[in-house]
């Protein structure tokens, strides 16, 4: 065979093995059945003459029962037949042994088993269904069995039948190159060529050769005692001392071999607490190990799970103080557009008020002496009157926060601006202005035309301008600015 093909076969018997590795606690009962055509029903037919056929064996033999793998030698003049049973086997071999044919005697016998092994070394706990399936994974298995003494006891032997003659070499070869073991015991099976002995046909008269002259020399005297003294005696004496000087030694190996055996038996019973101990040993370890694994595992873990825990909160936390913040930024906007809101309806409508007032001035030349009969320009008084008390002038330091605030406003501001300045009533400046007649007045800090000398109009007798002049003649613009500036 290939090595390639004993590779595979060794893999395939390592799968069986495997599979048989389970505890052997229950096993079910053995199939004692015989089966057919076994290697026990093979027969040997020997002195025959060189002519024989096979088609003559087979006529002689079928009578009997089966038959199967015939096998002629002419040249050796012998044959092998396999019957279908073993009765049929034993039946044929006891008719036809003696029998003669063309002159000669045929000798029948049963053939040896070529695929037959004798396992020893065997522990009490080995029965016939362990041994079968032990040795099943080499191949199919005809028959096995467990020798016993006459009280059943086992004799740490057994007799294994296979099917083919390639699983019983397999056996041999593999359990002689390595160790076999049956139960957890760490003895070894030992197995050997099975040499089958015949005890059942024993040797026969008629199976001696008589032309031999040693046949005749033996057989000149016949069974007796020797007499006492005699020479006879003598030497049958040393004859009986030689065998029990045999037996004596053989016993003493075998009490040896017994002694020898129970030490290693201790000695591996020693080496085996101590592999056990190791063992757990090398596991407790592993486990140490393992455990230290698994906790550096978990506190590596317990970090990472705190660390993400504060890297959420630091984000969250983050989140809400940008929501806050936006928030905030919404609710100012918010607020300051409200209040930009507020100071443009505030302008406009003083804005407003202050163009009814000036259309009322333009209409009414009296001045402010009589009260107005436009409900706007009244409306305007009690607002002017009010703003007045609560605008603070452009001096102070809220109004002028309040305009460098809104920049982009300064157009609604210089509205405000233009009437805070004048911190006092317009109707009572003007009344003022009316009884001072243009007069310096040290209280307030100004000079005045009289107004009744330089204009054509109803207040003044100079001028084109129907309102009349406030000041010099020859002022400049920018030191007398407008009462109210449009941008």
């Amino acid at each position: 065979m290939t090595p390639l093909g004993l590779l595979l076969k060794k893999d395939r018997l390592n799968e069986r093995l495997a599979a048989l590795a389970a505890p052997t606690h229950d096993l079910p009962p053995q199939d004692v059945s015989e089966k057919k055509f076994s290697g026990r029903c093979r027969l040997y037919i020997g002195n025959l003459t060189n002519d024989v056929t096979e088609e003559e064996m087979q006529q002689l033999f079928s009578p009997y029962g089966e038959t199967s793998e015939l096998f002629v030698n002419k040249e050796k003049n012998f044959a092998f037949i396999r019957m279908d049973y073993r009765a049929s086997a034993e039946k044929a071999k006891r008719e036809l042994d003696g029998s003669l044919r063309k002159g000669r005697p045929l000798k029948v016998r049963f053939a040896p088993h070529s695929a037959a092994v004798k396992v020893k070394n065997l522990t009490q706990w080995v029965t016939n269904e362990l041994l079968e399936r032990a040795f099943s994974v080499f191949g199919e298995i005809e028959r096995a069995v467990i020798i016993v003494d006459e009280r059943g006891k086992s004799q740490g032997e057994g007799i294994i039948e296979f099917a083919r003659r390639p699983g019983a070499q397999m056996a041999l070869r593999r359990c002689n190159e390595g160790c076999f073991f049956l139960t957890a015991s760490l003895r070894p099976v030992v197995v050997e060529p099975f040499e089958q002995m015949d005890d059942v046909d024993g040797y026969a008269e008629k199976n001696l050769p008589k032309k031999n002259p040693d046949y005749y020399k033996a057989r000149e005297h016949g069974p007796r005692f020797a007499v006492p003294g005699s020479f006879e005696h003598e030497y049958g004496s040393r004859w009986k001392q030689l065998y029990d000087l045999f037996k004596q030694k053989e016993e003493a190996l075998g009490r040896e071999m017994k002694m020898e055996e129970e030490k290693l038996e201790a000695q591996m019973e020693y080496a085996r607490y101590e592999h056990e101990t190791e063992i757990l040993r090398e596991q407790l370890r592993q486990r140490e190990l393992d455990r230290e694994r698994q906790k550096r595992e978990w506190e590596m873990k317990e970090r990472q799970a705190e660390e993400q825990r504060l890297a959420d909160e630091e984000r969250m936390r983050r989140s809400q103080e940008e929501m806050s913040l936006r928030m905030h930024h919404q609710e100012e906007e918010l607020r300051r557009r409200q209040q930009e809101n507020t100071l443009f309806m505030q302008a406009h409508q003083l804005s407003s008020l202050l163009d009814q007032q000036e259309q009322a001035l333009r209409s009414n030349p009296t001045g402010y002496d009589s009260p107005s009969a436009d409900p706007a320009i009244r409306d305007y008084e009690t607002v002017a009157g009010a703003a007045a008390g609560t605008i603070p002038p452009v001096s102070c330091t809220p109004a002028n926060h309040l305009l460098h605030l809104l920049p982009s406003s300064h157009w609604i501001y210089s509205a405000i601006a233009l009437h805070v300045t004048y911190s006092k009533d317009p109707k009572a400046f003007l009344d003022q202005y009316d009884r001072n007649a243009g007069r310096y007045d040290a209280a307030r800090g100004d000079m005045r035309e009289d107004l009744g000398q330089t204009g054509n109009g109803p207040r003044g007798n100079v001028g084109s301008n129907p309102r009349g002049r406030w000041g010099q003649a020859d002022r400049r613009a920018d030191d007398y600015p407008s009462k109210r500036r449009r941008y």
